[in-house]
């Protein structure tokens, strides 16, 4: 039984199984015949909870590691009438990636996309054995200098997207593309931003089952049912 709740486990696992389908809150209300501020509720504490596992998760990155970074926000801001610049430089919010290849991928909301605010994330969260792959960004320089012996890089301003078949980033850029299509789809995200990264971290290359059997296991683990 979920604590504190007015509906029962098959009701809550319903709305669950909505949720890791990826139906919006409102599409799940109609097909559930429940309110839409209790599916708004029931989906919001899915997203608090997997936030709070993936932010738990402290096992390095290890292996073959990509990291790349990006940007997230509307295409027009109010009341600014200047084109707005993709990558670096504009005015969206940066987000950094890192994906272990065959394995998971961690995001971090930052500030801005120096080298000492990606390498301070490196350092914390990618095991100095792992073999690191970037694009060219001087956010990356040094990392051999800080115990990072196998640092590859694909320059894509020399239209250079692979190389040798294994260097190149083409899992974090396909993570990316994920993100910012699933976001698409709430006609981008203006509150919780963060959570909705993280979500997206998690459901990433699992299927509905999966992510529903990995839900559950969450909801137990963090005690909510």
């Amino acid at each position: 039984m979920f604590k504190n709740s007015k509906l029962s486990s098959y009701h809550v696992k319903n709305i669950m199984l909505c949720f890791c389908a990826d139906i919006t809150a409102t599409q799940a209300a109609i097909l559930l015949g429940r309110n839409r501020n209790t599916i708004n509720h029931w989906y919001g504490m899915f997203r608090q909870t997997i936030y709070a596992h993936q932010e738990a998760l402290k096992e390095a990155l290890v292996g073959k590691v990509e990291v790349d970074e990006s940007y997230f926000g509307a295409r027009r801001i109010r009341g600014f009438h200047g084109k707005l610049k993709r990558g670096r430089g504009t005015k969206k919010q940066p987000v950094f990636g890192v994906f272990e290849r065959d394995g998971r991928v961690y995001t971090e909301i930052v500030p801005d996309c120096k080298k000492d605010t990606l390498q301070a994330i490196i350092r914390g969260k990618v095991s100095v054995e792992s073999v690191i792959y970037s694009d060219g960004w001087r956010g990356y320089n040094g990392l051999v200098d800080v115990g990072y012996a196998k640092h590859f890089r694909v320059h894509h301003g020399a239209n250079e997207f692979a190389r040798d078949g294994h260097c190149h980033i083409n899992g974090i850029e396909s993570f990316w593309i994920f993100t910012k299509r699933r976001l698409a789809k709430f006609n981008g995200v203006k509150i919780n931003f963060e959570l909705h990264i993280k979500e997206c971290e998690w459901r990433w290359k699992k299927d509905v089952q999966t992510l529903s059997k990995e839900l559950w296991a969450i909801l137990r683990k963090h005690k909510v049912c």
